[in-house]
C-alpha cells in the first residue's frame, strides 16, 4: 500500500492515526524512516545530513507542524545501518535530541504537486534551499589532540577552494569560521562533515552557517590566514606560517592527514599529525623526524630508565633509554618511529614527573647506542626492544583507540575478581598522593581511579602498570579521558 502524505501534513487517508500507531509500535525494517520531535525550523538539509552518511537519500517529506519528517534510503540496508548507529548514538538536529525508527510504509511517494522531477536523486540533490553564506561556522567537540588552521584547511580544501580561515576560542571551545568561494561550496562541505570525526573517535565538527558573508583577516599566521592574500604581515607576537609546516601538511604524498572523509588516518598517526601541528614539528620527510626524543630537566636523584620506558610507552613503543653519563638529567628515548615520538612529545612536553617539570624536544640522534660490549655504564642504558610490555605491537590493538593527554584519572583492567576498591585505593595511596575517586566497571576487572593531580597519577601510573597482583594479574594502568 502507498500511503500519500502531503506537505502540509494532510492526507487522502487517516494520517494523524497512522502517525500515533508509528509513535506507538516498533514497525518492521523499512528503506523509509520516520523522523520525530525535529526542532521548529528545521530545514531539509539538515534531515538529510542524517542519513546521508549511510548512503544515497533517495527522498524526503517534512510534515510541517507536526515537527517530523519522512527519510527514504536507497536501500533497506542502509536504513537499518543507520537505524543501529542512531540507537547507540543519539542524532541531534540544532543540538535537540530527536527520534529515528522505521516507518510503516515501504517507500515514499509523494503526489505531482511536491515531487521533485519525479525521480529519485542523491542526497545532494534534494538540499534545495542553497546556503546564503559561503562563511562556515565550526565548532570542535572532544578535542582530544590539537585541531590547527592547517588541518582545517587540508579537510575543506576537498570541496573546493578555501579563501580563509580564522580561529579562536570561545567558552573554552576552539572555533573557526572558514569561508570557501561560493555558498554551495560552503553548503556540499557542511552537508559532507557536518558531525564527522577528524580523528579516530574525536575532534568531531560541529559546523552551522555563519551570519557573516566575508572574512576580514589582517594577519596570515597560526590563528588566521588569508590564502588570497600571501603579502599579510604576521602581526605582532604571532609567528609566521612556517613554510616545513606548509609543505607536510599539504604535500600530496603525506599520509599523516585525512585521505578521505570519514577519517582514513590509523589513530597513532593521526595523533602524531596533530602533535606535529601542535609541536611545530615538521613531519616525515623533513628534518628533525627521527623517532629520538631528548627529554631534560629530569629529577636526576629518581629517575630511571624504567620509569621512562613506563610513561613514555604509554604514546608508543619504547624501544632504548639512555640517561646521559654526564647530564643525569638528560635522557635520550628512542621510539619504534617518528610518529611515536611526535606524539610523545606532544602528551610529555611540560609534565611533572618526580616534581620537576620536564621538557621533550626531538633529538638530532637518529637512534640511541648500546654500550659495547664490557663497558658498565651503571645501568643507565636499557634496550627494551624485546619487552613483552609494549603497548602497540598488536596491529589493530585497542590501544591504539585509548591514547589520551595524561589526566588526574586513570583507566585500570586486568583486576583480579578477589581485589576491592579498598586494596587499589591503599595500592595508590601508598604510590604517592591522594585517591579523590573510584568507580568500578560492571564486571570488576576494570575500574577507574581518579587521583588529586596530574603529577599524582603519572608517578601512580609509572609505580603500578604492570604491578603484579598475584595469581599471575598484571595491572594495566592508563590515562583515560572519562572523569568520575
Amino acid at each position: 500500500m502507498t500511503f500519500i502524505v502531503h506537505l502540509d501534513g494532510t492526507s487522502n487517508g487517516s494520517d494523524s492515526k497512522k502517525l500515533r500507531v508509528e509513535d506507538r509500535m516498533e514497525a518492521p525494517p523499512s528503506r523509509v524512516l520516520h523522523i520525530r520531535k525535529l526542532p521548529n525550523e528545521t530545514s531539509e538539509t539538515e534531515v538529510i545530513a542524517l542519513g546521508l552518511p549511510f548512503g544515497k537519500v533517495t527522498n524526503i517529506l517534512t510534515l510541517k507542524g507536526k515537527n517530523q519528517a519522512f527519510l527514504e534510503l536507497g536501500t533497506e540496508e542502509a536504513a537499518i545501518t543507520m537505524v543501529n548507529y542512531y540507537s547507540t548514538v543519539t542524532p541531534h538536529v540544532r543540538n535537540v535530541p530527536v527520534f529515528i525508527q522505521y516507518s510503516n510504509h515501504k517507500e515514499l511517494k509523494t503526489d505531482a504537486g511536491n515531487q521533485r522531477g519525479g525521480t529519485p536523486t542523491s542526497g545532494s540533490d534534494l538540499a534545495l534551499t542553497a546556503a546564503s553564506s559561503p562563511v562556515l561556522r565550526i565548532i570542535i567537540d572532544n578535542m582530544f589532540y590539537p585541531v590547527t588552521l592547517d588541518v582545517l584547511q587540508q579537510i575543506f580544501s576537498k570541496f573546493g577552494t578555501v579563501m580563509k580561515i580564522i580561529t579562536f576560542t570561545k567558552n573554552n571551545q576552539f572555533q573557526a569560521l572558514l569561508q570557501f568561494n561560493d555558498p554551495s561550496t560552503a553548503q556540499q562541505a557542511k552537508i559532507a562533515l557536518d558531525g564527522q570525526n577528524i580523528y579516530n573517535s574525536c575532534c568531531t565538527l560541529r559546523i552551522d552557517y555563519s551570519k557573516l558573508v566575508n572574512l576580514n583577516v589582517k594577519y596570515n599566521n597560526d590563528k588566521s590566514r588569508d590564502y588570497t592574500r600571501p603579502e599579510l604581515p604576521a602581526g605582532d607576537g604571532q609567528p609566521a606560517m612556517d613554510p616545513n609546516m606548509a609543505a607536510a601538511f599539504q604535500g600530496k604524498d603525506s599520509n599523516s592527514l585525512l585521505g578521505k572523509i570519514p577519517g582514513a588516518l590509523s589513530p597513532l598517526n593521526a595523533a602524531a599529525a596533530a602533535a606535529a601541528a601542535a609541536g611545530r614539528v615538521a613531519l616525515s620527510g623533513h628534518s628533525g623526524s627521527s623517532g629520538v626524543l631528548l627529554a631534560s630537566n629530569l629529577n636526576e636523584e629518581m629517575v630511571t630508565p624504567q620509569s621512562l620506558f613506563t610513561l613514555f610507552g604509554v604514546y608508543g613503543d619504547t624501544q632504548r633509554v639512555k640517561i646521559l653519563y654526564n647530564k643525569k638529567d638528560s635522557a635520550l628515548i628512542q621510539m619504534a618511529d617518528a610518529s611515536q615520538a611526535q606524539l610523545a612529545m606532544s602528551h610529555l612536553n611540560g609534565q611533572k614527573m618526580y616534581g620537576k617539570v620536564i621538557r621533550v624536544a626531538l633529538s638530532k640522534h637518529t637512534s640511541v647506542q648500546l654500550p659495547r660490549d664490557g663497558l658498565d655504564d651503571q645501568g643507565l642504558t636499557k634496550d627494551f626492544t624485546n619487552s613483552p610490555l609494549h603497548r602497540f605491537k598488536k596491529p589493530g590493538s585497542k590501544n591504539f583507540q585509548n591514547i589520551f593527554p595524561p589526566s588526574t584519572t586513570l583507566h585500570l583492567s586486568n583486576i583480579p575478581t578477589d581485589v576491592t576498591e579498598e586494596d587499589l585505593r591503599l595500592l595508590f595511596s601508598n604510590a604517592g598522593g591522594t585517591v579523590n575517586a573510584f568507580k568500578f566497571f560492571q564486571d570488576h576487572k576494570m575500574a577507574l581511579l581518579q587521583m588529586s593531580t596530574v603529577e599524582e597519577a603519572i608517578q601512580g601510573l609509572i609505580d603500578l602498570h604492570n604491578y603484579n597482583m598475584g595469581d599471575n594479574h598484571h595491572l594495566r594502568v592508563s590515562f583515560s579521558k572519562s572523569s568520575i
